[in-house]
């Protein structure tokens, strides 16, 4: 598949990542982890064990010819397939991203299946794409008789969570699941990458980004998904320690909170452990402002400070020998 930008490549690629708690007590191990994620039996599941551990399954492909959402309301028809995939971060973090590339031009009339089947992946406007439109509305409110990758990602997450006879559905924290949804397109010759990230509401968050011409689809979504594990870690360590009563007397209740953060997250802060290298520039955006690292490592140094000051605590209430 050509690169983001390039002559015979898309103009635009646009997809949404779904993030959870994988629901189950203790992280999944590595056999495990392929068994969830073999979505077909024809492709095998890449599994990774440097940075981390890390397992995705093979792309699967969903139809479509619908409506793409524009935000004027210009009607844009297209016709292709999603690309939709899932992935498993140390047994403990599942995603499923679904996403598609745009040409600027199909053609005039609609083709039979065997046209788009050819080019997976790819959704193929009838006529000229409005690319500026059609990232613009779907960043924005997906309507009901448009095109929606979320659900398509979200039926993905369902069908890998449903499989009761490996997960026994006991988290040990309860967590709450995020969206991001993202557009790319290519930036102008000597324009450095960029990212405009947004936190709509608690759980959904929009990224318009800018790449390097001729990145590959395939890379922009590993960028987002990245993006997303790391947002979704950030989000849920902040939750738990919002309105948390430190120094009460109630320490009980404060490890409580603390010590599945420690057994179940912590470790997995690996910002770029599996991003392309010519999509870099656009994390180091986002470490700019606002600061996702920062923002974390504050907090980590926050829940390391109150354990040590528990164990100090409870190294006081233990009677001395006479």
């Amino acid at each position: 598949m050509s690169g983001l930008g390039a002559t015979d490549g898309p103009v635009l690629v646009c997809g949404e990542v779904r993030t959870c708690l994988l629901p189950t007590r203790h992280a999944v191990d590595e056999r495990t982890a392929v068994r969830l994620l073999r979505l077909r039996a024809d492709e095998r599941v890449r599994v990774s064990r440097h940075p981390n551990r890390h397992a995705l399954s093979p792309d699967v492909l969903t139809g479509v010819d619908c409506r793409l959402p524009t935000a004027t309301g210009v009607r844009s028809r297209a016709v292709g397939t999603v690309t939709a995939r899932a992935a498993l971060t140390e047994g403990r973090v599942l995603q499923s991203t679904a996403y598609f590339c745009a040409p600027a031009a199909g053609p005039d009339r609609r083709r039979p299946w065997g046209y788009y089947l050819v080019r997976p992946g790819w959704l193929v406007p009838v006529g000229p794409l409005p690319e500026k439109q059609v990232a613009e509305g779907f960043l924005a409110e997906i309507r009901p008789d448009g095109l929606d990758v979320g659900s398509i990602a979200e039926s993905l997450l369902a069908r890998i969570s449903r499989q009761h006879r490996i997960l026994d559905h006991d988290s040990p924290l309860t967590t709450t699941d995020t969206s991001l949804r993202w557009t790319a397109a290519a930036a102008e010759d000597g324009e450095e990458a960029s990212l405009v990230f947004t936190m709509v509401d608690d759980s959904l968050r929009t990224v318009a980004l800018r790449l390097p011409r001729g990145a590959a689809p395939a890379a922009v979504a590993g960028l987002c998904e990245d993006l997303a594990l790391h947002d979704w870690l950030l989000t849920t360590v902040a939750n738990k320690l919002d309105g948390l009563r430190v120094g009460s007397g109630d320490d009980r209740t404060a490890l409580r909170v603390l010590r599945p953060l420690v057994d179940h997250l912590l470790h997995l802060w690996m910002p770029k452990a599996r991003v392309d290298r010519t999509v870099h520039g656009a994390w180091q955006e986002l470490e700019r402002s606002p600061g996702h690292s920062r923002q974390w490592n504050t907090l980590t140094q926050r829940i390391r400070d109150q354990l040590a000051l528990h164990a100090i605590a409870l190294r006081n209430e233990v009677p001395t020998s006479h």
